[in-house]
Parts: structure tokens; sequence; C-alpha cells
């Protein structure tokens, strides 16, 4: 059972190394690789270009990413207990990459770095935390910064639209685009799924327009494909 005290726990780095300390088998949060496969092929068609995927965790997300066939998969995580395990269980694998790094302070890499972020539930533990608004916008400005002109972060997240399109819109000048995926496919594929994985959500300022078009509370994971536009910065700041 997750208590609020847990979930809040999860901003932590010594909550991390813990779990991590004592849990040997792989966990994905949300989804697998598989699941998510066709949308990841969608936005980041370049497998020869680098990628980084935040708060990496034990999860087996990155070795799905290079089984098909990208070849540059860059892993950061809090932990060092994870990022230790992870670089001795992949140390045959030179296309994943594992770094202990903090992703509100990702000075190791210089900007511009990456063709895509892709997140799965490490914004999410930031907002579980305290001063959760100051750490989060610090997170979303670094994924900016490391990310070339252009290039999508692509979060995976429980938070609907009313709530993540404000926070996002507050970071950086982000064009996002919104899909979503059944949480039922986590763990048994639907035959037919309810919704289609590659095929935009209708999405507008504030998110409201989402409700009409899914439901009100959908069981769905959301997906922001938020695209790096440094024009739209320019325009921004010259206002």
């Amino acid at each position: 059972m997750t208590t609020e005290a847990s979930t809040q726990s999860y901003s932590e780095q010594w909550y991390w190394d813990d779990r991590y300390a004592n849990e040997s088998e792989p966990f994905d949060w949300y989804q697998k690789y598989s699941s998510l496969a066709p949308l990841i092929n969608l936005y980041v068609p370049l497998r020869n270009h680098p990628v980084l995927v935040i708060g990496c965790g034990n999860s087996a997300f990155s070795e799905g990413m290079v089984d098909d066939g990208y070849e540059d998969v860059v892993n950061i995580d809090i932990s060092s207990v994870v990022i230790d395990t992870m670089l001795k269980k992949y140390s045959d694998r030179p296309q994943l990459k594992y770094l202990e790094m903090d992703v509100r302070d990702m000075k190791a890499f210089e900007a511009d770095s990456f063709d895509a972020v892709i997140d799965k539930g490490t914004l999410d533990s930031i907002l579980c935390g305290s001063n959760s608004r100051q750490y989060s916008l610090q997170m979303l400005e670094e994924v900016w910064r490391v990310l070339k002109d252009k290039g999508v972060y692509i979060l995976i997240t429980y938070g609907a639209p009313n709530y993540r399109i404000r926070l996002l819109k507050e970071s950086c000048s982000w064009t996002t685009k919104l899909h979503v995926i059944d949480k039922s496919l986590t763990e048994q594929p639907l035959e037919t799924p309810k919704w289609e994985l590659t095929k935009p959500i209708p999405l507008d300022v504030d998110g409201s327009s989402v409700e009409s078009a899914i439901g009100k509370s959908p069981d769905v994971h959301y997906i922001y494909v938020c695209t790096k536009d440094e024009s739209l910065k320019t325009n921004a700041d010259t206002v």
C-alpha cells in the first residue's frame, strides 16, 4: 500500500538508494518500451542520435530501445546504488550509458546535446516532494537546455492536462502535443486499444478540450510530446 508519506519521499535520494538496495528485479513505471515503441519511433526517428532517459531506475526500458536499434541511450538517476547496479548489468552494451546525476542540475552535459529526453515518472516524483514547483521548474529548464533545437521532451505521466499544461507553460516555450495510452497496457495488452497511441488528442491552451475528446477521469497515462523551439523563446523574450 502506497501512503502519502512514502510518495512524498519519491523526490529524495535516500528513498531511492534504500529501495534499490532491496529491489533486484527490473521495474518499469507506467509503461514498458514495447507499449510505447510506436510513439518513440514516431518522434525519435534517428536511431544513431543521442537520447537521454532521466530517472532511469532499474527499468528495462532503455534496453528495449537498444534492442530496437537505438545506438546511444544515456541514462541518469539520482541513486548511486541503482547506477552502480546498471553499469555492471549492461557492461557489455556500449550503446547504454549510465551516470549518477540530479536532473535539476545536469551541468555535465553541454547545451543542445540530445535529440530527445524521455521521462517516465521523474517529474511526477519531484512533484510529490517538498519545494515541488521550484524543483520541477529547475528540472524542466535543464531538460530544455540539454535538448537540441527541435528536440523532443517525451513526458509519460499520470498528470492530467489541467495540471501539467500549466506547469509546462510556466517553464519554457514548448510546442506540446498530447497522446494517451490505456493503463491496462502495462500488464496485459488489449486486442484493440481504446485510444490510438500515435494519434494526438486535441489540446487547447488550458487542456480543457481533452475531457470532451476522451471523457472525464479516463483510465490512461498521458504522454506530452514537448518540442523545443528556440524561435518561440526568442519571440517571447522580445514581446
